[in-house]
């Protein structure tokens, strides 16, 4: 599909719907319906929906006593974008995200690269896990070895935004011979303590959206620092990351609460992944949203030690640019196609609106 159509900006207009920021806000469901409709219609067709099951081993479930312990097998989604014989780039989301987030990141990418967008266990369309405790770093670690291994490919890279990226350090220092390179999207080896707990506090939280007005309100309001995006682009992420509820009334988020719940006990300590980091051999691509205040300067510095680590710095984004702006996304293929030389590092614009 030609990549100028994927990207203009949605003119939509349902009867009884009203102009807000320069966004048509639906006013019923059904408006609602419509109007996404028309958002996620350029990506319909260009990925296959697939699964596989993912085995959680005992050693791994250690919040439950040990006489039900027993292997369990979940189903994992994740979408596949591009030849099937192409380099392998999987995608890692952060701890509330779905693997949709990555829709344009791998239209721009799918005609010279296999993209892997997966849900984690227990968000999107993946299931969830029997116990709160077994929504842990080791746990993701894990389903990301699996994946690999049913993909049948020798070598990938990995993507890994927020959450994502501390699941793939530990993979690339644990199996370096699956790895051929890693993007971190505004992510490194150390996050201190009070920046974690203020983000697991807003997430540890069931949320029910009865107006559309209220969705696109507080979604709007946790992409604030997401950098520059047109309405299609937010709309369709929050669009993703919830689901219409019965029984509540409204649409929640397309997450298992405890997730979030473990997450906000383990964000009671800081992020501390340097051992981890320090075994890291493969080329790196660090994107840092010039405005984070989760990937620090000092992080970066201690970082770039490495010589095989590359920064792309990006200017009115904070923590964690979505990744959809067509430069931003040509330097990653760019990086992609060519990781192998010396490091670098650089900022690059923000791309004009079509």
């Amino acid at each position: 599909m030609d990549m100028q159509v994927t990207r203009q900006m949605v003119q939509c207009s349902p009867a009884g719907n009203r102009p807000v920021g320069g966004a048509v806000l639906p006013l019923t469901w059904i408006d609602y319906e419509t109007f996404i409709q028309r958002c996620i219609g350029p990506f319909h067709g260009r990925f296959r929906l697939r699964h596989f099951e993912y085995h959680h081993p005992v050693r791994l479930q250690q919040g439950s006593p040990a006489r039900l312990r027993k292997e369990q097998a979940v189903r994992v989604a994740y979408a596949d974008w591009g030849p099937r014989h192409a380099p392998v780039l999987v995608c890692c989301g952060g701890v509330a995200n779905t693997a949709m987030r990555f829709n344009f990141l791998a239209s721009d990418l799918c005609a010279r690269f296999r993209v892997i967008a997966m849900d984690w266990v227990g968000r999107g369309q993946s299931g969830w896990m029997p116990h709160e405790s077994d929504y842990a770093l080791s746990t993701y670690v894990e389903q990301l070895r699996q994946l690999v291994a049913h993909l049948e490919v020798r070598q990938a890279f990995l993507l890994g935004s927020s959450m994502g990226g501390s699941v793939v350090i530990e993979f690339a220092a644990r199996h370096p011979q699956k790895v051929q390179g890693i993007v971190l999207n505004d992510i490194g080896p150390y996050i201190p303590r009070a920046r974690r707990k203020r983000r697991a506090e807003t997430l540890a939280r069931h949320y029910v959206f009865r107006e559309p007005s209220e969705l696109f309100r507080r979604i709007g309001v946790s992409q604030k620092n997401d950098g520059r995006m047109d309405d299609r682009v937010r709309f369709s992420l929050g669009y993703y990351q919830t689901r219409w509820s019965d029984a509540d009334g409204g649409r929640v988020y397309r997450h298992d609460v405890r997730a979030m719940q473990a997450y906000q006990k383990e964000a009671a300590q800081c992020l501390d992944q340097w051992a981890s980091w320090e075994k890291v051999s493969c080329p790196v691509l660090l994107i840092h949203g010039l405005l984070s205040d989760a990937l620090l300067p000092a992080t970066i510095r201690r970082m770039v030690r490495n010589p095989r680590v590359s920064v792309m710095h990006v200017p009115d984004t904070g923590h964690t640019p979505v990744l959809c702006d067509p430069h931003h996304t040509g330097f990653i293929q760019q990086w992609l196609s060519a990781p192998q030389e010396p490091a670098t590092a650089w900022s690059v614009l923000h791309a004009p609106p079509l």
